[in-house]
């Protein structure tokens, strides 16, 4: 696996690097120090995965995700930071970052790094126990199938899956509170994810709370 370290501290860049290393099955190929240098970098060396600091001059960590992921849909990126910030984990999951971790959370960073090479979206144990808060739409005004469902061609059926969704529940927590079989669930998610144009349910939940 061939990762690129971004990060604007030289001292975090170079023991990120020393950290990585130690494991045979990664390589760093490149290192920036701001995000500017991310963007080039991703495009020149084309890199397996993307290790980036959030807070960072010039250009910050999400800034460049958002430009990478508009040129490369497909880009893995996982956003490291010293900030436990609601804002930040919102932004994160609207741009389509696979990951946020706490950047002194050291012993983490090669598993998160894996496991989003692999295709799975990863997040610290801090900001996980954050998500239920941040993606609980019971205390938020409920929304009806109004015209951005309508024309989005959202059944009744799909906004329900939605809103439960939305809430953190699991495939299997969705099928039995809607009497579906957990097959069922998987088929009604990926279509509304394709109807939606959303990678992921995180980014649907997303979608959902911040309309």
């Amino acid at each position: 696996m061939n990762v690129l370290i971004v990060d604007d501290d030289f001292f975090i860049t170079t023991a990120l690097k020393t950290i990585l290393e130690t494991d045979p099955e990664i390589t760093v190929c490149g290192t920036g120090l701001d995000g500017r240098d991310a963007v080039s970098l991703w495009e020149s060396l084309t890199p397996d995965v993307l290790l980036m600091d959030i807070r960072m001059k010039e250009l910050d960590g999400l800034a460049a995700s958002s430009k990478i992921l508009a040129r490369d849909p497909a880009a893995k990126i996982l956003l490291l930071t010293t900030f436990l910030d609601d804002e930040y984990i919102i932004q994160a999951l609207k741009i389509g970052a696979k990951g946020y971790i706490l950047k002194q959370n050291y012993d983490s960073i090669i598993p998160a790094l894996k496991a989003v090479y692999s295709g799975q979206t990863v997040y610290g144990s801090e900001i996980t126990q954050k998500l239920p808060s941040l993606l609980d739409a019971a205390h938020r005004p409920e929304k009806d199938a109004s015209s951005l469902w309508e024309e989005q061609e959202i059944s009744p059926r799909e906004l329900e899956i939605i809103r439960l969704v939305s809430q953190g529940l699991s495939n299997r927590e969705i099928a039995q509170q809607l009497y579906l079989s957990e097959g069922t669930v998987r088929n009604y998610l990926s279509t509304i994810l394709d109807k939606l144009k959303l990678r992921d349910r995180t980014q649907l939940a997303v979608f959902y709370l911040t309309l």
